[in-house]
């Protein structure tokens, strides 16, 4: 599972990557700059910032549920620190919107 995942995620990379040197040239033919780039870092850092966080906070939850399942007695112990961290990932996920945004002034 794990090697299919690093194999989709390296597919699309080297995709994303390949599209970014294919815009530089075309940038450079039309003289319109980086526009294109700029365009394309601030799609890319909302898109992978949202998969990660979503990633991320799956697997608080469920690790959170599961830890609760096995001792429900621990349940205070566990929530708390589980909404502190589904916060800290979600203003990663926030950071990165607002790059995105400043981003996006520029083109």
């Amino acid at each position: 599972m794990k090697n299919t995942v690093k194999n989709i995620f390296v597919a699309l990379a080297s995709t994303f990557f390949a599209q970014a040197a294919l815009a530089q040239e075309a940038a450079h033919a039309t003289g319109s700059g980086d526009k294109g780039l700029i365009a394309l870092g601030a799609g890319l850092a909302i898109g992978v910032a949202a998969l990660g966080g979503a990633l991320g906070q799956a697997k608080t939850a469920a690790s959170a549920l599961e830890g609760i399942a096995r001792n429900p007695a621990a349940q205070g112990k566990i929530f708390t620190p589980m909404i502190i961290g589904l916060a800290l990932i979600e203003s990663l996920v926030i950071y990165a919107f607002v790059i995105a945004f400043f981003l996006n002034g520029h083109i």
